[in-house]
Formats: C-alpha cells, structure tokens, sequence
C-alpha cells in the first residue's frame, strides 16, 4: 500500500486516525448528548497520550532522528494495545460476562437519613459502566475503542518497523 510505505505518511496517518477517533468521542459526548462514564474517559487516555507521541515522531523524522522516532511511536503503540484490552475488559462488563468496577457499576453509595439523601439524589450522576447506551454492528463505543486501538497499535508496530528499515 503505497499510503503506508514511508514513515512519515504511515505516521500521518496513524495520528490522523487517532485524531478521528478522539475527535468522534468527543462530538458522540458534546453534540450527541452521550456521557462517558469513568471507564470510557479512561479509554481516552491512550489517545491523549499517542497523538502529542505521533506528533513527536512526525519532528523526530523530519529531524533524521529515527531512534527517538521508533521510541516515540513504540510507546504510543503500546499506549494503543493496553487501551485494546481495557475496551476489551470494558465490552466484557457491558455483555455481563463479568462484573465492572463499583464506582460504575455498583449501587450508588445514597445517605440514611431523609435530608441528606434528597441532597445527594440531586448530585449523584452515576453513568453506568455496564450498560451500552450505543450500538453498530454488535459493536459498542467500548468495543469500536477496542478495535481501533488495536488497529493503531498495529499500524504502530508497523511504522516502527519502517523506521528501524530507514
């Protein structure tokens, strides 16, 4: 694929996916009114993390830099293949294959007395963990970030096979 033959245009296009992916989330969260819950922003991190490494690997080539470029898009690759397993673990807690984290998919922690839990019913927004609120194709947001996380953990391998060839 003549796309991915360098280096550098395989790395444009992996930062260009994480940044479709990342940019998808948010919009789903900002305009489509979809709140995350605290597994979901946690599936952001490896975004937030890849994409400033892939910029980082895009000035390391142009620089001539190829170990730091390959150390640069190694990490980011590996930051992508943990977050596959976590989307893995998060779809597996949505099919109820096993049970998620409390703080998402447990009771809410209310008061006992009558004032306070009336305060706390106006605070308390538990966005559950164990329940997908989209699907397509079979395929919730925790399993779309599993998926590609682990595309561009491929494709990172890939690139830094392309710069340990240059």
């Amino acid at each position: 694929m003549q796309l991915v033959s360098t280096p550098l245009k395989s790395t444009v296009l992996f930062l260009g996916l994480g940044l479709a992916a990342i940019l998808t989330a948010l919009a789903f969260e900002h305009i489509g009114g979809y709140k995350p819950c605290p597994l979901c922003l946690q599936e952001r991190y490896a975004y937030y993390l890849a994409i400033p490494l892939g910029l980082g690997t895009i000035g390391a080539l142009k620089a001539g830099k190829n170990y730091i470029a390959a150390t640069l898009i190694a990490a980011a690759g590996i930051a992508y293949l943990i977050n596959s397993g976590l989307g893995f673990y998060h779809s597996g807690i949505e099919w109820h294959w096993w049970p998620g984290p409390s703080t998402c998919s447990g009771e809410a922690n209310l008061a006992s007395d009558a004032g306070s839990l009336i305060e706390s019913l106006g605070t308390i927004k538990v966005i559950r963990c164990d329940e997908a609120p989209w699907r397509m194709f079979g395929l919730s947001f925790a399993g779309w970030s599993m998926v590609v996380s682990f595309f561009l953990g491929i494709l990172s391998a890939h690139i830094f096979r392309l710069v340990r060839r240059s």
